[in-house]
């Protein structure tokens, strides 16, 4: 009988009560509009439940350490799995976070280099070797039978002086030659030394013949050579004049550098013993520069303070002598700046001899496992160097994901949050396969997801809605992918049985025949590429993960229009010319990032509504007689705010090493105002009523008042109704902030000749939030702008004028156009992955 987690009286958020039984060690995806409550029972809920469990288990005294856990609002959970979290947010922004580092890689190839790499001199860059005595002793019998031979005890070199005292010291231990500076002398002569040159003397322990029978005296010689200069001997050959210098530690031949005994924590970048002296370990130095596309306009300065790579190790964070062991031919930077899909290459035909191939096995194995599983997650074209704090949330969770992967765990819930953003469709397949996997180990997979491939793919999938917000927090409709189609109030369920869908435009504009042009692009793995981005049309830029897409629109195209256009302190990227931003008259850039950082943010003070609200309240009648303005009516600011919770609403009681618990103020109810200025009514309502009222709501409640309604109507047009006018900012998805954005620009005079940059847009988004976003994209662009996208979506892709294909493939084998022109063109295209996805979705539409 199939188990089962029972999820009974869910409330988290706008969770209305949900009952429901999630199948244990399958493939659930939860899907529903954005805002539907999707992440609330996944995350808030579950996620949070099985983490307070955990942290319950521990003593008080451990408790107190571990960061604060939320008690979700919920009735009862039963057949809850130790749970783990594999979000979307950065990995790290901390400056030596990298990705070898995070999926622990980097701790592997140190310990390779450190037992296996073969040290090179960094000055002379000859190879540094060391040997036991039996080992040289094998090398000299593979010489000649019966050749001469003498062996040479280095004690002094390159040493100024005259060397009186070492000269007297081997006469009066037995010792009859000596070698000084190259030329052969008995210790009976008389040897003057110039103590103002440098000299280099060699004590002649023995001189023997090859023969097999004298391997004893050898090896006694030796020792006895080795006691007497500390580390090294040399074998001078007397037939061929030539010779061979031994190590018993890692020390040049040739200049006679030494190198200390080889240990994993060298080859840190953040140990003082490993990371370069100049740059600290970073990589970066901060020093002056001039470039002139980086020039603060303001202060007409041309020379400023920059990261640039760093003089001594370019950029290698490591220290020369670390840099100067190699395994197979490459030190550990260069084996970084690999490729995933390269550097599994390199493992997999590396070759070493004798006892170096058993040492390393083991350590080449869990190298190659986690390069395996990064490869399996759509991360072929990444590299180990990479900073962690340039990574995406896709990016980032997907590392994540590998690492878990490799963990091998079983009976484990794991909760995913869109696993398939920011990949190409070509790479869902790999994707989805490591998902089955994880499941097949015997865990239980709860995926938030809008994704119609992996939605397909799930075991179970349950909606959330059926719409957002306060409409959502339902269970529409839950089981296989049958069920979802055949319930008819499951908005997904519509788009996926094809009753609803996004339209290829019958039409695609012409553009007004202008361009900004981009020549030489090169920045990252971009291949000084020319691009020319038509104005008064939706540009999509497209290609597989990895293949240069940000690095075009993001480092070179907005950075250089935002210098030159928002007077912005921004360095572009590597190019050589872009023309054509004069055409412009502004760049305007819409993420995900939240709209504000504190909850005193919210949808109507970033719009620009409250201010209208405000100040329509201080025109009452009410307001007039008792001399309130609008600053009344604000909560960020003495006067009209409840002061004992400073206008939050909300009274913050510390528990020590239980969570924080958040309580309504007890004088104000949570109302955020005093009782003077909740008197203050408009049509029967208070300002705090107001900010509780949703966007639907508020557009009928003030369609008397143009300006405010108007205002309004934009957040609602942005797909926007259910959120609250007063809803904290840090309580909204990417997705919805960034449609808060949208709105904001919605409300701004039309100039027709503003360029807007969206990063995929998409992310987070419901299909049915797709198809809003889409149409705004079109009222924008009716209006005389331009919009740029980076994206995956198919659904965004096909509704383009003009389509920028990069690849062919990510990282080193990216960076090229494949091919540009309108989606049907694209489609056409052989080489374009893009365009192989894309024949299925072009069924009708017309090119101009």
């Amino acid at each position: 009988m199939q188990s089962f987690i029972r999820v009974r009286g869910a409330r988290e958020n706008n969770l209305r009560g949900i009952n429901i039984d999630i199948p244990r060690d399958q493939m659930v995806v939860f899907t529903g509009v954005s805002g539907s409550g999707k992440s609330s029972l996944a995350f808030d809920t579950l996620y949070a439940e099985g983490q307070k469990r955990y942290v319950e288990s521990l003593s008080a005294y451990a408790r107190q350490f571990l960061g604060q856990v939320t008690t979700p609002d919920v009735d009862s959970i039963e057949g809850l799995s130790p749970a783990i979290a594999i979000e979307q947010k950065t990995t790290s922004n901390n400056p030596r976070s990298t990705v070898g580092t995070v999926t622990e890689i980097y701790d592997y190839l140190r310990l390779l280099y450190a037992r296996v790499g073969t040290p090179h001199c960094p000055d002379c860059k000859v190879e540094v070797g060391r040997q036991s005595v039996d080992e040289i002793v094998d090398k000299i019998l593979t010489l000649p039978q019966g050749a001469r031979f003498a062996i040479l005890a280095p004690v002094i070199r390159e040493q100024k002086g005259e060397h009186d005292k070492t000269l007297d010291w081997a006469r009066s231990n037995g010792y009859v030659r000596v070698r000084v500076n190259g030329t052969f002398h008995t210790l009976s002569e008389t040897i003057q030394l110039d103590k103002n040159n440098p000299h280099t003397i060699d004590i002649v322990v023995d001189r023997l013949s090859v023969k097999l029978e004298d391997a004893q005296r050898i090896g006694d010689s030796l020792e006895q050579a080795f006691s007497l200069s500390g580390d090294t001997v040399t074998i001078y050959e007397y037939e061929n004049q030539q010779e061979t210098t031994f190590s018993q530690s890692y020390g040049c031949s040739q200049c006679g550098h030494s190198i200390a005994e080889l240990s994993p924590r060298m080859f840190s970048f953040n140990n003082q013993s490993g990371a370069c002296q100049t740059c600290h370990g970073l990589g970066v130095k901060l020093q002056t520069g001039g470039d002139e596309r980086f020039i603060l306009m303001q202060k007409e300065i041309e020379d400023q303070l920059s990261d640039q790579p760093c003089p001594d190790c370019h950029g290698d964070r490591l220290a020369p002598l670390q840099l100067a062991v190699t395994v197979g031919g490459l030190n550990i930077a260069e084996f970084c700046r690999l490729s995933v899909d390269n550097a599994n290459a390199f493992i997999e035909r590396l070759n070493l001899p004798g006892a170096k191939a058993t040492i390393a096995d083991p350590i080449l194995h869990e190298i190659g496992s986690r390069l395996m599983f990064m490869n399996k997650v759509g991360l072929s074209y990444i590299t180990l160097a990479r900073s962690s704090g340039t990574l995406s949330g896709g990016e980032g969770q997907r590392i994540r994901l590998a690492t878990q992967i490799g963990s091998g765990l079983s009976g484990v819930l794991y909760v995913l949050d869109e696993p398939s953003i920011g990949l190409h469709q070509r790479d869902h397949a790999r994707l989805l396969g490591a998902l089955r996997d994880m499941r097949d180990k015997g865990n239980t997979l709860v995926i938030v997801e809008h994704d119609e491939e992996t939605i397909r793919q799930a075991d179970w999938v349950v909606d959330i809605g059926p719409k957002a917000g306060k409409h959502g927090g339902e269970v529409v409709a839950q089981g296989t992918l049958e069920a979802l189609t055949n319930e008819p109030n499951s908005i997904t369920g519509q788009y996926l049985s094809g009753k609803k869908s996004i339209a290829v435009p019958e039409i695609r504009r012409p553009g007004n025949g202008k361009y900004v042009t981009i020549v030489g692009a090169a920045e990252n793995n971009l291949k000084e590429i020319d691009i020319a981005v038509p104005l008064g049309v939706l540009t999509c830029v497209s290609g597989v993960s990895g293949s240069g897409k940000s690095s075009l629109v993001n480092e070179i195209l907005y950075k250089k229009l935002a210098a030159e256009l928002n007077r912005a302190q921004t360095r572009p990227g590597k190019y050589k010319e872009v023309k054509g931003y004069e055409l412009l008259d502004k760049v305007i850039y819409i993420d995900q990032s939240p709209i504000g950082r504190t909850p005193r943010s919210n949808p109507a003070t970033y719009t620009g509504l409250f201010d209208l609200i405000r100040s329509h309240y201080a025109l009452t009648n009410e307001a007039k007689v008792r001399g309130y303005d609008a600053r009344r009516f604000s909560f960020n600011v003495s006067g009209g705010r409840c002061e004992a919770c400073a206008g939050d609403g909300l009274m913050k009681i510390e528990m020590h090493f239980l969570p924080d618990v958040y309580v309504p103020c007890e004088v104000c109810k949570g109302k955020r105002y005093n009782r003077e200025t909740l008197e203050i009514r408009y049509k029967g309502k208070s300002i705090a009523d107001v900010l509780a009222m949703t966007a639907d709501e508020a557009l009928s409640f003030f369609e008397p008042i143009p300006k405010i309604r108007r205002r309004i109507a934009a957040i609602c047009k942005a797909g926007l109704g259910y959120v609250q006018l007063g809803q904290a900012s840090t309580t909204l998805s990417g997705g919805e902030a960034q449609r808060v954005k949208l709105a904001a620009e919605l409300l701004k005079p039309a100039t027709g000749s503003t360029l807007y940059v969206m990063d995929e847009p998409t992310t987070g988004l419901h299909v049915a939030d797709v198809h809003q976003l889409v149409e705004i994209m079109h009222e924008l662009i009716n209006n005389g702008n331009t919009v740029i996208v980076i994206e995956h979506h198919m659904d965004v892709i096909k509704n383009a004028e003009y389509m920028i294909d990069l690849g062919p493939e990510g990282g080193v084998d990216g960076g090229h156009v494949v091919c540009t022109g309108t989606p049907e063109e694209v489609a056409a295209c052989e080489s374009s992955h893009t365009g192989r996805y894309l024949r299925g979705e072009l069924k009708g539409g017309t090119k101009l």
